[in-house]
């Protein structure tokens, strides 16, 4: 028989990947859910579930964390944390030498700025300022090394959405501010492309509805 993929979650114990562990086991795929304080993972132990304690800062941690992986998706966010974070994350998670990595942006950031508007542009400054060269870093180097960085727009709590699609960064509707999307599509999607990847060294959009 053959083994199911093993899929390593970066930021296990956040918002976003907590629900990439608890997805990835309802699909049968082998978890290893990595965070710096691996308690705080909030998914209940079981058969195909490795929960291991890493620091991004730390690029070994991740590395051995993540090593026997088929692929690296990522729910890690520092709202608030310390500077460089997300850049050091992305990074080690470059490093583990695991084949796909799928990292997690926002709508209105980096290559998507232009493409999301003046309006959001303006409203991602105020909110997120001191993140934003760190969330650009971030996204640069996962897709330098042929990694997928998914850009949600606002996200929510609400359910997987039945009628949700993954679009290239060209193909997302333009609007004067981007559309939500709950954090359950989201994850979905990032799953979806590490196991079938779509779009290897570009940005991919999450959408809700056809």
């Amino acid at each position: 028989m053959t083994a199911a993929p093993r899929i390593a979650v970066l930021g296990a114990s956040g918002a976003v990947g907590r629900l990439l562990v608890t997805q990835a086991l309802d699909r049968g795929l082998e978890v290893t859910a990595i965070a710096r304080d691996a308690a705080r993972i909030p998914v209940p132990d079981q058969a195909r579930l490795v929960k291991v304690a890493a620091d991004v800062h730390d690029a070994g941690s991740v590395i051995r964390a993540a090593g026997d992986a088929d692929a690296l998706v990522s729910g890690l966010g520092v709202r608030g944390g310390t500077p460089g974070t997300l850049t050091a994350g992305a990074r080690a998670a470059v490093a583990s030498g695991v084949d796909r990595v799928v990292w997690l942006g926002a709508y209105g950031t980096g290559e998507s700025a232009r493409p999301a508007g003046v309006l959001t542009r303006a409203v991602l400054w105020m909110l997120m300022r001191n993140e934003l060269a760190d969330k650009v870093a971030a996204d640069r180097t996962v897709l330098t090394a042929g990694g997928t960085v998914v850009h949600a727009g606002p996200m929510s709590d609400g359910p997987l959405a039945s009628g949700r699609r993954t679009v290239p960064l060209s193909e997302a509707p333009r609007r004067i501010f981007p559309a939500g999307v709950s954090r359950a599509t989201v994850a979905a999607a990032m799953l979806d492309e590490a196991l079938t990847p779509h779009h290897q060294g570009g940005i991919a959009v999450p959408l809700s509805r056809p």
